[in-house]
């Protein structure tokens, strides 16, 4: 009555434990797809990510120091480099207007992998027009005309700093780009002298958890390094880029006998010129003793490094001394300003 089990109650059992086994390794196989699907999503987001940061835009800053001597009737001012990275570019010069040039720090090159050519501030500069001048203005503000080259640097500036999408680590109180203007004022308002500092921000931006950053740059801020206020004494005007760079300024050297520009200084040729530059009275220095005295000391402070020395007059404009390894581009002039437009400089007396 029970004796055993029949062969189709067998072949039924075998059959079942081989749907088992063919649906278990069915789910292990969809199993090890999408682990495989998943691990390949993730290295190509990865990969993705990797080629969006190596194909993001790059800054290359330039760093180093401008002197300058407002001498009688001549600017002589000199820049030279001082690299804060590797594979730096050195400072360099680009003529504004008729009547300044700008030597740029900081991120004044820009490169895409993409491209071999860089992008340049120092090319194709050209002046705006449009603002209106203003009965006053506030500290950290410039002449009007002055703004017109501050927001023709920023236009250029903009484009390129709102291509970094990454978190930058980046001093907050260092601007990103500096331009220092050098030249005469409009008529015969004298020779000035400004910094003009750029800084950024960034903000993260919410995205499906990839890092993604919005980078601005800001208005530019105004800095009058020449000429000094009223009766006070002149001496030589000296920035750096960054601000930290370490060392003596000219000025210190000179007064304290620095040895390392010892010949210069003992110098019997140079005597009125350190009379006037010791004295608070550079803006009355013989001109061609002090172009000589910037050639001879410049090259002591420089070192190894490359510099450039050139000055500027009103009636010739600005001439070179030692010129910059390639030539510089003068600004396309603002055809739209009228010969007599107004200016809120003050005039300068000797």
């Amino acid at each position: 009555m029970f004796g055993g089990v029949s062969t189709r109650t067998r072949q039924r059992g075998r059959g079942f434990r081989r749907l088992v086994v063919r649906v278990c390794v069915f789910r292990l196989l969809t199993l090890g797809l999408f682990l495989f699907v998943l691990l390949e999503m993730s290295a190509a987001s990865t990969l993705a990510e990797e080629q969006d940061r190596e194909e993001e835009i790059v800054a290359n800053l330039a760093g180093g120091r401008v002197i300058v001597h407002v001498a009688k009737d001549t600017i002589i001012f000199a820049a030279s480099d001082q690299p804060i990275e590797p594979h730096a570019i050195p400072p360099r010069v680009v003529g504004v207007d008729s009547g300044h040039i700008g030597v740029l720090f900081g991120a004044s090159e820009w490169r895409l992998p993409a491209d071999p050519k860089p992008i340049r501030l120092d090319r194709n500069f050209q002046r705006v027009s449009g603002i209106q001048p203003r009965d006053q203005y506030a500290p950290g503000e410039a002449e009007p005309d002055l703004e017109l080259i501050g927001t023709a640097f920023l236009e250029k500036l903009r484009p390129l700093v709102g291509e970094l999408h990454h978190k930058i680590d980046f001093p907050s109180d260092q601007p990103i780009f500096e331009v220092v203007l050098i030249g005469f004022a409009p008529e015969d308002y004298g020779p000035e002298v400004w910094v003009v500092e750029y800084h950024m921000e960034q903000e993260e931006i919410a995205t499906r958890g990839e890092e993604y950053w919005q980078t601005n740059v800001l208005r530019p801020h105004f800095t009058q390094l020449y000429p000094p206020e009223k009766h006070a004494p002149h001496f030589l005007v000296e920035s750096r880029y960054p601000a930290t760079l370490k060392g003596p300024t000219l000025e210190e050297m000179i007064k304290s006998n620095d040895p390392r520009i010892a010949s210069v200084l003992q110098n019997g040729s140079f005597g009125k010129v350190l009379e006037n530059l010791r004295g608070g009275s550079a803006q009355k220095a013989p001109p061609a003793e002090s172009v000589d005295f910037l050639r001879a000391v410049v090259p002591l402070i420089a070192g190894n490094s490359s510099f450039v020395l050139g000055t500027m007059e009103r009636e010739r404009g600005l001439e070179w001394v030692v010129p910059p390894a390639e030539p510089v581009e003068k600004a396309e002039e603002d055809k739209n300003r009228p010969p007599g437009a107004p200016t809120l400089r003050h005039p300068i007396k000797p």
